[in-house]
């Protein structure tokens, strides 16, 4: 990835002076690259709302949200982007919303939920790609998408009271983790809420981390969590084939 760093205004500059005062982040010239990158987020739900916050007030420079799906009653305990008032909208649309709300020099816009139609144009068209989906059809074509292009991207999960997080691209993929779905939805397991927000917080760090180009990201690395006991665990990840 290579990403012409942008001047930023003195409005920006106000925006971000918190995050310019770390030295890993403010020293590496990270928030510049970051304001030239375009991030294409997938889903716009409980993993999916605190990206696209974390995201928005970062300073990131654009923002596509992919998300056909409208908000319901039963979202309200972890999608913490919408209220009782927006039930029956559409999440993509209310995602904007707030997004222009939090950051108005963020360049935001809606794009239908990912298909094999678009992935290709979709993921080609951005520096980076969060997978937030929650459903399985949506997370393989994803991943298959991304790896035939060559191109990384953060992925995360979240089910009953367990995360997941990781980075993937051509070096090791969704596939080479779990070749098939394992698991049900959180429709069929439940979910509480805190889980996906903390998961999708993570997702948000992974993706400054790589756009700003700093740190270690999750790469080849899977961050696991335990929402009862509140155990951590990064495990080191191999190919089958090496």
């Amino acid at each position: 990835m290579s990403l012409v760093p942008k001047t930023l205004s003195r409005s920006e500059l106000r925006r971000v002076s918190r995050p310019l005062l770390v030295p890993e982040w403010g020293g590496a010239g990270a928030q510049e690259k970051l304001r030239s990158a375009r991030v294409l987020v997938v889903g716009a739900g409980g993993l999916g709302g605190p990206v696209v916050r974390q995201l928005a007030g970062a300073g990131v420079g654009a923002l596509t949200i992919a998300d056909s799906d409208t908000v319901s009653v039963t979202n309200l305990h972890r999608q913490q982007l919408y209220t009782s008032a927006d039930v029956g909208r559409s999440k993509a649309a209310c995602a904007c919303a707030l997004a222009q709300q939090v950051n108005p020099f963020v360049e935001v816009k809606a794009a239908p939920a990912l298909d094999a139609g678009n992935a290709a144009a979709l993921i080609a068209a951005h520096d980076l790609t969060v997978d937030a989906t929650d459903n399985f059809e949506t997370r393989y074509l994803l991943a298959d998408t991304c790896r035939d292009l060559g191109r990384e991207w953060v992925w995360g999960a979240a089910s009953g009271v367990t995360g997941l997080c990781s980075v993937f691209g051509p070096h090791f993929g969704l596939r080479d983790l779990f070749p098939a779905p394992e698991a049900d939805s959180c429709d069929e397991l439940g979910v509480l809420g805190p889980i996906p927000n903390l998961v999708g917080d993570l997702m948000a760090l992974q993706a400054l981390l790589i756009l700003g180009g700093v740190g270690e990201p999750l790469r080849g690395k899977l961050w696991t969590f335990d929402g009862l006991t509140g155990r951590v665990r990064v495990l080191k990840m191999q190919r089958a084939d090496g």
